[in-house]
């Protein structure tokens, strides 16, 4: 416990004892198990570099994997004196898939002669050769076959120029062969991705956070390969709706573990904790260092474990400052600079609302130096003053719903408790400000919105806004015909923020025929000015009037117009069943009548003769 803990020179000292406390409650705690999936390697490796190392790096795997050589630049290079692995030559186009699965297109192909002698001697190249492997190890020291090529799993890019590096890479890939459990890192729910509607694009947080490309469009939504996704945890990061969900830990166990910390730490005397972000890498191993070479962590700086320090966003900040946090420090390493785009910005909003909201600023910091000196003085120069008072709920319900908890928390024991807070450009919190006289109550919007902020009555044209609900996304202002929605971002704590307030309203049209409401009345009046003796299709009067009728009474008119162009002649009666029986029995009768005066004839005739 005083490896995690980081040991201090301040081990008396009423926070250090209480960071014991703390750091023994959060690991007391049961949590779920993430999730895995499952990687077949069938161990066929492709070697890719330029000279003999590719060659002899390919011999020392040839006892374990099924290895093929690629050079990219061969020149001067003496083949070995067997041919005990396949060399060809050219040079990698395009790369894809991961371990297990991996497809390269290669140009200027071709096999090396069996009967190389001083140098090799290859056959007749060609373009766009395909090959599929399990494994890749790239030994040409060029630009990388993949974006964020440290987390491609099955692929292997050590520095040529350093022999220790090779050779843990050939150690490394030797055991590469069989089935691997992957975690599956990200849990993502499509049902409330609000990335686009009706091929119009909302939210792209996500796609452009994410470094492994492992997040493409897909749709109305994205799609996540849990293959390629290497467990940045930077797109649940910054997902406003928490659509995409971290799961190293599943679930809640990353709050649940928060809140036991920051608990126990608080009730064992503890005062104005700070938490220390860090992952169990280069984190643990800072720690490791400023313990054993240094003064060792302050006693109030409590160590928190994650799997990576980028996957925390603002529900998170938000939540350590309501469970008593007084400041917050991320530990990342200098191979993350790339990565932290998503972090920073989630850091930035967490501050503009801690300054904003009157507690200061300056209660996060990112230390990210490769000198474990120098993050250790800077822990130790980092004393944030008292935050509000610690909250003891749960973290129950979803990202949206936790932020918004923490928030209200924080908002509740201000020191300048704001109405509305102005937060920046692209924070997943605002308001749609609506330009009345120019919207027609179409409600397009309302179909495109993906977390049903804007809101319709079936009664009458109104459109609402629950701006709790809303993501700015941006849906409803590129979808909007008008052009009369603005997005304003900003934090209301305002009890209307909860409910549907109205942004528009009109009156509804009715028919003049039959009098059913229909249509918006200004839209309608506004429709029949501009068309009126305008249009050769409504030169008449009584065509105006079709515009002010609803769906039903607009056909009954139309077919009833005298010189319809599709018009023809009166249709006969239908004739049914009964008619036939009618006129049957009408025959029958007038045969009868017709009998019986025949009969009667006869009869006469005989008397008189």
């Amino acid at each position: 416990i005083r490896e995690a803990a980081g040991w201090s020179d301040e081990a008396a000292g009423p926070d250090a004892t209480a960071k014991i406390a703390a750091l023994l409650a959060e690991a007391t705690l049961d949590l779920e198990p993430t999730p895995a999936i499952t990687i077949e390697s069938g161990g066929v490796c492709l070697v890719v570099g330029r000279d003999e190392q590719a060659i002899e790096a390919a011999k020392q795997l040839a006892g374990r994997l099924e290895v093929t050589v690629l050079l990219s630049e061969p020149g001067e290079v003496l083949p070995p004196r067997i041919m005990d692995v396949p060399v060809f030559k050219g040079t990698v186009a395009r790369a894809e898939g991961h371990l297990g699965k991996f497809a390269v297109t290669v140009d200027g192909y071709a096999p090396a002669a069996p009967s190389s002698r001083p140098t090799f001697v290859f056959e007749a190249a060609k373009n766009d050769a395909f090959s599929e492997c399990d494994l890749i190890l790239d030994l040409t020291g060029g630009t990388p076959l993949f974006p964020a090529h440290e987390k491609r799993d099955g692929y292997f890019r050590p520095d040529p120029g350093n022999p220790a590096a090779v050779q843990k890479a050939l150690f490394d890939i030797a055991d590469m062969v069989g089935e691997f459990e992957k975690p599956l890192y990200v849990r993502y729910d499509a049902a409330i991705c609000a990335h686009s509607r009706s091929r119009k694009t909302g939210c792209t947080r996500c796609l452009d956070v994410c470094p492994a490309s492992a997040i493409t469009p897909a749709g109305d939504t994205v799609a996540i390969d849990p293959v390629l996704c290497g467990g940045c945890g930077a797109c649940a990061s910054v997902c406003p709706t928490g659509a995409a969900t971290y799961q190293l830990p599943a679930g809640d166990g990353l709050f649940r573990r928060l809140r036991a910390l920051l608990t126990a730490y608080r009730e064992a005397g503890g005062k104005d904790a700070v938490l220390l972000l860090h992952d169990p890498r280069h984190g643990a191993e800072m720690i490791a260092m400023t313990a054993r070479a240094g003064r060792g962590l302050p006693g109030r700086v409590l160590p928190f474990a994650v799997n990576e320090v980028t996957q925390v966003g603002l529900d998170f900040l938000a939540m350590a400052f309501a469970y008593g946090a007084a400041g917050i420090a991320v530990l990342a390493g200098p191979e993350k600079a790339g990565e932290l785009s998503g972090l920073a910005q989630q850091i930035g909003l967490a501050e503009t609302v801690m300054d904003g909201l009157g507690y200061g600023g300056g209660r996060l910091v990112l230390l990210d130096g490769p000198d474990p000196a120098q993050v250790e003085q800077a822990l130790r120069d980092f004393v944030p003053g008292p935050t509000a008072p610690a909250a003891s709920f749960l973290p129950l319900g979803g990202k949206r719903g936790r932020s918004l908890l923490a928030l209200k928390h924080l908002h509740g024991a201000a020191p300048r408790p704001l109405d509305v807070l102005p937060l920046p450009p692209g924070a997943p919190f605002g308001g749609v400000i609506v330009e009345t006289a120019g919207c027609t109550l179409c409600l397009s919007c309302v179909g495109a919105c993906p977390t049903g902020a804007l809101r319709d009555d079936e009664t009458r044209p109104w459109l609402g806004f629950n701006e709790e609900a809303c993501v700015q996304c941006g849906l409803c202002k590129t979808t909007c015909p008008e052009g009369v929605i603005a997005l304003e971002p900003r934090l209301n704590f305002t009890e209307e923020a909860r409910g549907a307030v109205k942004l528009c309203e009109e009156p509804p049209f009715h028919c003049i025929r039959c009098g059913k409401p229909f249509g918006v009345q200004r839209t309608i009046e506004r429709i029949a000015d501009q068309l009126a003796g305008k249009h050769w299709m409504f030169d008449a009067g009584d065509q105006v009037e079709r515009l002010m009728m609803c769906d039903d009474c607009r056909v009954v008119v139309q077919l009833d117009r005298g010189d319809h162009p599709m018009a023809g002649p009166p249709r006969p009666a239908m004739r049914t069943t009964d008619d036939d029986l009618r006129e049957r029995e009408i025959e029958e009768a007038r045969a009868k009548l017709l009998a019986e005066r025949a009969q009667a004839g006869d009869d006469s005739g005989d008397q008189d003769a």
